[in-house]
């Protein structure tokens, strides 16, 4: 995708970029391996980072596995978008397995009450949080100020705009992926990141088809590290994100990155670059801090899970069974 605004590089943090992105991959690797330490980086192995395929990261494989392709069959293709945004607004893996437990039935379009719904949660949310922090949700509209609940406004808006108004119809019957997240733009709490977010998780289901190169949209992390990464960005910040895609192999061999081993049959797509722009901003923070550039400090510290992910991917990519892919990783050599 072409720029009148000549895209530049700043050599000095973009190759922080491409060190993370093969550091984290190894970290992943060494993971998957069973290997204890994962990085010797001080900064990787204190704070929290999201892994370079969006799709691998713990929340997004129980999208994948438990929401969307668990007992398909059962579903239509408009209950399998709305469970989707069900378990997206509030992002959190127990607050899905509490209503899974509590409702008489699972929830699909037919039977989608946000009244009974947000009972539920209520009364969840008195000794628990409900939503995942990765996300603020703290959109809210004036049409929803009625309800008590910031979960029942969500709820709410989801049954009136997406439902009953026949725009989850039209989400799948759209042309491209611009078209599935400007549809989804158009609801009233989700602006311009949670509806890019959203139409990615549509897309893993086999009832939204469109590759994740065909169109991205820069979160407010992904444009802070953008900002410290180019000297000139093009005319938006989405130029860096596809001058990387274009010239990503180029740029490992300028910055001396070349040991990356990614999913076997799947390279890294735009959102998954557009993810890894948000998380060396965070890098940055902690290797960089006269940075100044938004927040300046990181705030969630690595917390390791106990229980090991059982990593399944939409069969549409048809990426190569993990396991038997062993790449030969080595440390990345850094300044560290």
């Amino acid at each position: 995708m072409k720029s009148s605004k000549e895209v530049t590089p700043n050599d000095e943090t973009l190759r922080y970029y491409f060190y993370f992105v093969q550091e984290r991959m190894n970290m992943f690797w060494r993971k998957v391996e069973g290997k204890f330490i994962y990085t010797e980086d001080p900064i990787l192995r204190m704070y929290k980072f999201t892994n370079v395929y969006r799709a691998t990261d713990r929340v997004s494989q129980y999208l994948i596995k438990n929401v969307i392709y668990k007992d398909i069959e059962q579903y239509t293709p408009e209950d399998v978008l709305l469970r989707i945004l069900v378990f997206k607004i509030f992002n959190k893996i127990e607050t899905w397995e509490f209503l899974e437990n509590q409702l008489s039935e699972p929830i699909c379009v037919n039977n989608f009450n946000p009244k009974i719904i947000s009972g539920w949660l209520t009364k969840r949310q008195r000794k628990y949080p409900i939503f995942n922090n990765a996300y603020m949700m703290t959109g809210s509209h004036h049409l929803y100020n009625y309800l008590p609940t910031k979960h029942e406004k969500w709820l709410t808006m989801i049954k009136q705009e997406i439902i009953d108004s026949g725009l989850i119809v039209d989400i799948l019957n759209a042309k491209t992926m611009e078209d599935v997240f400007r549809l989804l733009q158009g609801c009233s709490f989700l602006g311009s990141f949670l509806a890019y977010q959203y139409t990615i998780d549509m897309n893993y289901s086999p009832y939204i088809n469109f590759s994740e190169n065909d169109f991205v949209k820069a979160g407010i992390g992904a444009i802070r590290g953008i900002k410290k990464c180019f000297l000139c960005y093009g005319n938006k910040c989405e130029d860096a994100i596809w001058y990387v895609k274009e010239h990503f192999n180029d740029l490992q061999k300028r910055y001396g990155y070349t040991s990356f081993h990614p999913l076997l049959g799947h390279e890294p797509t735009l959102i998954d670059l557009q993810n890894c722009f948000c998380e060396t901003d965070k890098y940055l923070r902690a290797k960089m801090p006269e940075l100044r550039i938004g927040n300046v400090r990181i705030k969630q510290k690595y917390m390791p899970h106990t229980d090991p992910i059982q990593f399944f991917f939409p069969p549409k990519w048809n990426i190569v069974e993990m396991y038997k892919y062993k790449p030969i990783v080595v440390p990345t050599l850094f300044d560290l």
